[in-house]
């Protein structure tokens, strides 16, 4: 298989977050195939922002010269704009959620499929968990597990909500590299 090269930017709050969401992007526009020529089918092997700096070179003609020695598959970068972090003493904001009266909780057996990471059902007894469980395996032949849950009878279970209200800067990274393909 060959291999072509590729130079894109990305935002995040750390080379690693941009990395991440660079990977993800590319897999959506191109699927998930490993020979797809996208940084999607590389690793990442670090920053080169201080060697580009000390090169003084326009940064496409240090990527250019880069590429040429670059292996396959390896995902290297330059910081263009860099983060700014919220350096305030809270950065989050807690919603409290009461709900008036009396909560009362129950026992619930639930059924899992295993492969596909989804509930099947769930029940007040754990003869009934087990009749669905085996029935759901024996239809679908997809392995099921039943675990004892207490649950809320009624109402919201939620008692808060965190949100951040910290004001970052994303930095900006050029990525390139060499794609399988």
């Amino acid at each position: 298989m060959g291999a072509t090269d590729f130079r894109l930017t990305s935002r995040g709050v750390s080379v690693r977050e941009a990395f991440q969401d660079a990977v993800e992007a590319a897999e959506f526009e191109n699927g998930h195939d490993s020979y797809n020529g996208t940084i999607s089918t590389t690793e990442y092997y670090g920053d080169l922002t201080d060697k580009f700096k000390k090169s003084g070179k326009s940064i496409n003609s240090f990527i250019d010269e880069f590429l040429e020695s670059c292996s396959k598959y390896h995902c290297y970068s330059i910081c263009i704009e860099s983060p700014e972090i919220d350096k305030g003493k809270i950065k989050s904001k807690v919603e409290h959620i009461v709900s008036p009266g009396t909560k009362k909780w129950i026992l619930k057996y639930v059924v899992h499929c295993l492969r596909e990471d989804r509930v099947v059902g769930s029940f007040l007894t754990k003869g009934c968990a087990v009749d669905k469980a085996r029935k759901f395996t024996e239809e679908t032949r997809l392995p099921t597990s039943i675990e004892m849950t207490k649950v809320l009878e009624k109402g919201n279970t939620t008692v808060a909500r965190v949100s951040y209200k910290g004001k970052d800067k994303l930095g900006k990274w050029m990525f390139f590299g060499m794609a399988s393909i």
